[in-house]
């Protein structure tokens, strides 16, 4: 389930954010404070400033404190809470010392949403802009019973002064206000925030292209240049073992000699998978039949066996256009990494769902140990491998075979909480019956 507040990094910046604004907020509201204390009154020993200079004096200190508590604060959502729950009683008290009802600063309850809306998106938007019409319910509703004055700050007029219909309107309009508010900006954050992480994921793709691209020619012509001696080698030792008398030492050695060639053969041959994947043809594929079919395959593996739960589920009648080999081998080779990432008993979810503009994702999420924030910058590197028996070249050919077929491969992570690997296809419409 997708959170619905900031990843922890972007909200402790923009904690860091909201902690200099609110500095730079109080050195403005100072500043204001001292020129009207100087245009309209003789002293500072009056209510309305006193209670302005007394909270702007606990604000300075307040935001030192925020800064320190900030560095080790683990729960950074509940932090960002109750710093927005302070910011909006600071606020009431502006307007209440400002002229209360008949203030014109009711307005800052909106920049308190919208900042809101950047932080904790729209579930806290709309918590605060509830807390915000609560705080201004209460105070015009009692200064409209006469339980509180609006204090000497200009021409104020208290809300008891007004008709209860006049007192209930700009109840009810700052409260839509609010919400409004709180629905758009959190509308628009949530479209940053997503153009901010394609546009990250798109970033990170063409690096990693770039970078695979460069490794790939490099390798392919090494690759096959220890190719033909390995031939040689293998041909060499097999005609020894046929022609020289048996000798149980010997043959020994021969044979680990031709296993280990083996096995650096089958080395080269997916190193050159990676680097120069075949070119396929692309046929139509409908995935109600090929994720099935390489499902129950992975089923079968003693890996699996027994062991992991396999689960399908998504939108029906989806189709790509791949080579059926290069999606089989795809499907396998993912399926197989969440397979083995799972200690015990587990389970692996498999969701096959449309988006925008015309592609299909297909998500594969597993309940294993997941990847450090550091090993996910090296996963797609060839021969990284976190496996002690691994070759690291699975997910580089992966990667490399669907970026072959226009499509690309990404990746959730958080260690002890498992891993979602997302295909992304081009979606093609069902081809029609023969």
């Amino acid at each position: 389930m997708k959170s619905p507040h900031a990843p922890q990094s972007e909200l402790r910046q923009n904690l860091r954010w909201l902690i200099n604004s609110r500095v730079i907020f109080t050195i403005l509201l100072l500043c204001s404070t001292a020129f009207i204390h100087v245009n309209r009154y003789d002293s500072a020993f009056k209510s309305p400033l006193i209670l302005l200079y007394g909270m702007i004096a606990a604000l300075f200190p307040l935001s030192m404190v925020y800064a320190f508590i900030r560095v080790r604060v683990s729960r950074e959502v509940l932090f960002a809470y109750i710093q927005i729950a302070i910011d909006c009683l600071v606020v009431t008290v502006v307007i209440f010392v400002t002229g209360s009802f008949d203030s014109i600063f009711s307005f800052l309850y909106l920049v308190v949403i919208i900042y809101t809306s950047m932080l904790l998106y729209r579930r806290g938007s709309m918590i605060i802009a509830g807390v915000c019409s609560l705080f201004y319910l209460m105070l015009a509703g009692l200064e409209y019973l006469g339980w509180i004055h609006p204090l000497d700050f200009g021409s104020a007029v208290a809300a008891s002064h007004y008709d209860w219909q006049n007192v209930f309107y700009k109840i009810v309009i700052t409260s839509i206000a609010c919400f409004a508010v709180a629905f758009l900006s959190s509308l628009l954050a949530e479209q940053a925030r997503r153009t901010r992480k394609e546009l990250h994921a798109m970033s990170a793709r063409m690096q990693r292209v770039e970078k695979m691209a460069a490794v790939g020619e490099m390798g392919a012509g090494l690759a096959h240049e220890i190719k033909n001696p390995l031939a040689s080698i293998t041909g060499s030792i097999q005609l020894l073992l046929e022609e020289m008398p048996y000798d149980a030492g010997r043959d020994k050695l021969m044979r680990i000699i031709l296993r280990e060639a083996d096995r650096l053969s089958a080395l080269v041959g997916n190193f050159l998978l990676f680097a120069r994947p075949p070119s396929g043809k692309s046929k139509p594929i409908s995935l109600d039949q090929a994720i099935p079919e390489t499902v129950r395959l992975v089923e079968q593996d003693k890996r699996c066996r027994d062991r992991i739960a396999i689960r399908q589920s998504g939108q029906k009648g989806l189709w790509v256009a791949m080579d059926p080999d290069h999606f089989r081998q795809v499907l396998w080779n993912l399926l197989l990494n969440a397979v083995e990432s799972i200690d015990g008993d587990g389970v692996v979810h498999v969701r096959v769902e449309p988006c925008k503009p015309k592609y299909v994702s297909i998500e594969i999420a597993d309940s294993g140990c997941g990847i450090t924030e550091k090993n996910l910058n090296y996963i797609f590197d060839p021969f990284y491998t976190s496996k002690p028996d691994g070759t690291g070249l699975g997910l580089s050919i992966v990667h490399t075979i669907l970026e072959s077929h226009d499509g690309w491969l990404e990746v959730e992570s958080k260690a002890g909480q498992g891993t979602t690997f997302t295909i992304k296809l081009n979606r093609i419409a069902s081809p029609p019956i023969a």
